[in-house]
C-alpha cells in the first residue's frame, strides 16, 4: 500500500469514527518509531480501540507477526482493544480482531472471501 492510499485511508476511517460522536486521531510515526504505536486511535466514554489499519487492491491482506504482537502490546499497555481495519476496494471497512487472523506460518492474512468473518463499522462501534 502507498503512503497516500494508506494515509487516506486512515484519514477515512477517523472521519468514521467523529461521524458517529467517536473521538480519534492518526498516530503520526506508526511503524517508523522505536516504540509500538497504532495507526489509529478511536474511543469514546466506554470503549478505546488500538486499530492498525490498511488498504488495498489485492483479495489478501498480509500481517507480520512483529506487527501484530506490536499491536497487542501497545493495546495491553493502553487499555484499548486491539482490531485490525482492512478497506477491500470498493468494499466497506470490514474489522478483525486479531486473534482471528490465518497464520501462514510466517506471516498472519486476512482473505477477502472471509468478509463475513469480520465486524461491519457499525457492528463494531454498536458493541458496549
Amino acid at each position: 500500500m502507498s503512503k497516500i492510499k494508506g494515509s487516506n485511508a486512515e484519514r477515512e476511517l477517523i472521519r468514521l469514527f467523529w461521524g458517529i460522536g467517536w473521538a480519534a486521531i492518526r498516530s503520526a510515526g506508526s511503524g517508523s518509531m522505536h516504540y509500538p504505536s497504532p495507526d489509529v486511535l478511536a474511543g469514546n466514554k466506554i470503549r478505546r480501540l488500538a486499530l492498525e489499519a490498511k488498504a488495498t487492491k489485492d483479495d489478501k491482506k498480509y500481517f507480520s507477526m512483529e506487527d501484530i504482537a506490536q499491536l497487542k502490546n501497545f493495546s495491553n499497555y493502553f487499555g484499548a482493544e486491539p482490531w485490525i481495519a482492512i478497506k477491500f476496494d470498493r468494499k466497506d471497512w470490514v474489522f478483525i480482531n486479531p486473534d482471528d487472523l490465518k497464520s501462514t506460518g510466517e506471516n498472519f492474512a486476512f482473505y477477502l472471501k472471509d468478509l463475513e468473518n469480520g465486524l461491519s463499522f457499525e457492528e463494531l462501534t454498536s458493541v458496549s
